[in-house]
């Protein structure tokens, strides 16, 4: 699977040349077969860095390398893959909040989609 197209490249390179904006994620990419979830909101212009929240155990705000998740090998010739549905308009402090709280990033999906989006934006 290519883990960015051309729009969401650009949507993410125009992301990172904007500074001080707390960005919703644009993309979000995870591992089919266990532990490893990332969205992912801004790309460095380098083509590698990109910036977003990323759940290996535990959500952290930071940096990951596109190379290294592109060339992760999993069972049965699988790689990470990106989910093609997702979309969100909710900023990434919000859900690096929301999954702290939950444990996870999928926790904190599941706990937005069932909530809604307005009790993570303090409504």
């Amino acid at each position: 699977m290519i883990l960015l197209t051309p729009d969401l490249r650009e949507m993410l390179l125009a992301n990172g040349r904007q500074r001080d904006v707390d960005h919703a994620p644009v993309v979000k990419f995870f591992n089919p077969f266990g532990i490893g979830t990332w969205l992912a909101t801004e790309f460095d212009e380098d083509g590698d860095i990109l910036f977003g929240l990323a759940d290996l155990g535990y959500p952290e705000l930071g940096s990951f390398s596109l190379e290294e998740l592109s060339s992760l090998r999993l069972p049965f010739g699988l790689g990470i893959e990106r989910d093609i549905l997702f979309a969100s308009d909710i900023p990434i402090s919000l859900w690096a909040e929301a999954a702290r709280e939950t444990g996870s990033i999928r926790a904190a999906e599941r706990v937005i989609d069932t909530v809604g989006q307005w009790r993570w934006l303090g409504n």
